[in-house]
């Protein structure tokens, strides 16, 4: 039986601690020890995106990252971290207007790179959404609708 190993790290906002194994991804950790479920595990190699979450601001896939590796100065944000956001809450409205969901798997993944995205550039073109959304995968809708509800998205903010 492997050792625990005991990590400190912020969590959507608090401080947080977890008695986790040496091989648990920061995926696993969420869904299993904070039952946070939106992050999804599709590929388990960070081909699909649907684990992004952001680390320390930056999206990742969560499944790669080891838990054990975390230390107390880490900032993990998931989707439920940012349910009363407002930039969050423009893109999870302009996905439903568009019809960009179907399945549901892939969406916290794209709404997390989507986030980051209007984070950086609030008015990102046709060109800068495709490249910020192909760590992504959809296997649903296609991407067209997802790319609109990212420009939507973007629109709405900035009509605020």
């Amino acid at each position: 039986m492997e050792n625990l190993v005991k990590v400190t790290f912020s969590l959507n906002g608090r401080q947080v601690e977890a008695e986790v194994l040496p091989t648990m991804t920061v995926l696993e950790m969420i869904r299993r020890n904070f039952r946070l479920t939106a992050a999804k595990e599709g590929c388990g190699k960070g081909e699909c995106g649907a684990c992004t979450v952001l680390l320390n601001g930056e999206p990742v896939n969560s499944c790669l990252k080891l838990a054990a590796s975390l230390t107390a100065s880490d900032q993990v944000v998931t989707v439920e971290g940012l349910e009363k956001d407002a930039t969050m809450q423009a893109i999870q409205n302009a996905f439903v207007s568009e019809g960009a969901v179907q399945c549901g798997f892939c969406i916290p993944g794209m709404t997390m790179t989507s986030y980051k995205l209007l984070q950086n550039n609030p008015n990102p073109d046709e060109h800068q959404i495709k490249q910020a959304l192909s760590g992504n995968i959809c296997r649903c809708t296609g991407y067209r609708k997802i790319e609109a509800a990212v420009k939507k998205a973007s629109e709405t903010r900035r009509n605020k």
